[in-house]
């Protein structure tokens, strides 16, 4: 193993935190990638930049506050395309919401709500083929999403705690919103009478998991919103609202996604 001279460690870091890139700073100085990786995770570690070290309350452990609003609408978007993972060489987990690179403003929201629920804690937008994944680290997420669990969402069972249901509850539209972003959407039906075309608008929201589909239903079904399972093939997994007066209430709460 080649060890580096202290004046080349602390040249490394202040080229680092003056941006410029790893690999920029390696092939200056003539020293490994990975060490000079390693150098600047030590350096952000010693100052607290760490993903999650300005973490310091969660609602769950200590009773800080929580954007119950935020944490509604959030909670929808989890259930439906959130996922969290732990990642070797990071010493606390992230969530990840996968969002499609249509709906830059679903992006937006997405990003918006996290940074509402976990104000100390840097987000950031990760790029994917096709969409982008918007991220937080925190040692606290599994204390807010206790759904966490090994495996894919529909393969086990997913319940809402005591006060996660109140909050859904209280803000019963953020949460149907939540879930209508990550999973749903709203698109333009047609039929022909009489020889006439007719076309209506129709909201969808499509999940193999029958536990997440029935807090969909319940939801609805707390603001006045009917809905039917519409079967395509031999798979129950969509939930259709059609009715005029329950599609006006979606239009008014949740709109098209942007």
């Amino acid at each position: 193993m080649k060890f580096h001279s202290l004046e080349v460690r602390q040249m490394a870091v202040s080229l680092l935190r003056g941006g410029t890139r790893n690999a920029d700073v390696a092939r200056r100085l003539n020293v490994p990638l990975g060490t000079v990786s390693s150098w600047k995770h030590k350096d952000r570690a010693r100052r607290g930049e760490c993903p999650g070290a300005h973490n310091p309350s969660c609602p769950r452990c200590d009773g800080s506050p929580l954007d119950r609003h935020a944490y509604s609408y959030l909670l929808g978007l989890y259930l439906g395309d959130g996922h969290i993972s732990h990642h070797a060489g990071h010493r606390v987990p992230s969530l990840r919401i996968t969002c499609d690179n249509k709906w830059p403003g679903l992006m937006r929201s997405a990003e918006q709500s996290i940074r509402r629920v976990f104000p100390f804690n840097r987000v950031c937008l990760a790029s994917k083929v096709g969409c982008h994944d918007v991220k937080v680290y925190s040692k606290h997420l599994e204390c807010l999403f206790p759904q966490h669990g090994p495996g894919k969402k529909h393969d086990r069972r997913i319940v809402l705690e005591d006060w996660q249901q109140a909050i859904v509850d209280a803000h019963p539209w953020e949460f149907v919103r939540g879930l209508i972003h990550s999973d749903g959407c709203r698109v333009t039906n047609w039929t022909v009478r009489n020889g006439k075309r007719y076309e209506y608008p129709r909201y969808f929201f499509t999940n193999k998991s029958d536990d997440i589909r029935k807090l969909c239903t319940d939801t609805l079904v707390k603001v006045g919103v009917q809905w039917t399972i519409l079967a395509r093939g031999s798979d129950p997994f969509n939930v259709s609202i059609a009715r005029k007066a329950s599609v006006a209430l979606m239009d008014e709460h949740i709109g098209p996604k942007y």
